[in-house]
């Protein structure tokens, strides 16, 4: 006797139920929409693995070689533990809270863009010229360069969905661009790492310097070898001049459905002999602000990023008020508030964060600047310039 039958009521013949199992469900759809689904999922997996846009996984042996750094742990780049941060910032603050937010998730148009300079890039002092979102245009010492050179059309691996671009793409504006020096990459979002502007790039950029495993996306879109340099969180290189380190955040990375964490994430340090700029990427708000700051600072200008936030990924973004603490930390003189004005990736107004940011830059009395996009500002005397609100 089984231990089942055992415990049932005298006088009644036990029947075992057969539950039905996730076998007999699934014979129950029919054959050709089964057979239907498999082929979509891999056509979909073939489409990702393919279409170049997507790009490359590290190579094997890069991957052994990562395997020895402390940020990278089961095939994956990781943020690694770090300090509870030391300051009092509302980091639940909710949207919409500034009386001059507009509630428009997007302008519902262009965006006015100043006439670029090109005469005022080239001049011998440093400049930095913005290009909306988290693209800018840098003269430094002399060096033409461009920091996360997103200038296609829409923010996705595909033409016909995703993010648009506010006002369209800004190709364009390589063809008018002179001889480039550097390009630095922050990570491989595709808000930030632009397939159509690295292939018209290509030509004019000397040197590309990425996170590590950034480098097998642009090889796989024609980049030489020779013309990357990839660096891991800490790491220092000279470069025409100029000091280079690729600082550590608090964000993540992958371009497709099988290479989350592939690559790693970063902010750039970039020391020339009049400035020391630091773009922060994008990133979480905790204590690596203030080691990057004690290791690098003080900077005369921090390129913060501080919009798309939203409650679901309160880790991944910062808030406004967050981003103007974390120049504080950096020891930043002046900041710039950026990864807004370039596409709706969050569900806040698109004016919110630059309004927000202001408003938290007044109150803990930090030098703000907000150049109109195209706009060039020399840098020394921009830090102090007033800000326009030319969004309104």
């Amino acid at each position: 006797m089984s231990i089942i039958e055992e415990h049932q009521p005298r006088g009644k013949k036990y029947k075992k139920k057969s539950p039905k199992s996730k076998k007999s469900l699934l014979w129950k759809i029919p054959l050709g929409l089964l057979l239907l689904v498999v082929l979509l999922a891999i056509a979909i997996l073939i489409f990702t693995v393919t279409y170049p846009t997507f790009g490359s996984s590290p190579s094997k042996e890069q991957q052994e070689m990562f395997e020895a750094f402390d940020n990278y742990e089961d095939g994956q780049f990781i943020n690694l533990p770090s300090e509870e941060p030391d300051v009092d910032i509302d980091i639940l603050a909710t949207p919409d809270e500034t009386d001059a937010a507009d509630k428009e998730m997007d302008p519902g148009g262009d965006l006015p863009m100043t006439d670029i300079d090109w005469d005022k890039i080239g001049a011998e002092e440093d400049s930095l010229t913005w290009l909306g979102h988290s693209t800018f245009i840098l003269n430094l010492d002399g060096n033409k360069i461009l920091i996360d050179p997103m200038l296609g059309p829409v923010a996705s691996p595909v033409s016909f969905a995703g993010p648009k671009r506010y006002g369209g793409d800004l190709l364009h504006l390589i063809d008018e661009m002179p001889a480039i020096d550097a390009v630095f990459i922050t990570h491989d979002h595709y808000d930030h790492l632009d397939y159509k502007s690295i292939k018209k790039l290509d030509d004019k950029v000397a040197q590309f310097f990425v996170p590590y495993g950034v480098g097998s996306h642009l090889t796989g879109w024609g980049v030489a070898e020779d013309k990357i340099t990839e660096m891991n969180w800490w790491d220092e290189t000279e470069y025409l001049g100029l000091t280079i380190a690729l600082a550590p955040t608090k964000h993540f990375s992958g371009r497709g459905i099988l290479n989350h964490g592939s690559t790693l994430w970063g902010g750039w340090v970039i020391v020339g002999d009049q400035t020391r700029l630091y773009a922060s990427g994008d990133g979480g708000y905790d204590s690596h602000f203030k080691e990057i700051g004690e290791r690098y600072g003080p900077f005369d200008i921090a390129l913060i990023e501080g919009a798309q936030y939203d409650e679901r990924w309160p880790e991944s973004h910062m808030v406004p008020e967050e981003s103007v603490q974390a120049s504080i930390d950096a020891q930043a003189e002046g900041m710039m508030l950026i990864h807004w004005a370039g596409f709706t990736l969050a569900r806040h107004s698109w004016t919110e964060p630059i309004e927000r940011a202001i408003k938290a830059a007044e109150e803990m009395d930090v030098d703000l600047i907000a150049p109109q996009i195209g706009e060039t500002v020399t840098l020394g005397e921009g830090v102090r310039q007033p800000v326009s609100a030319w969004w309104r």
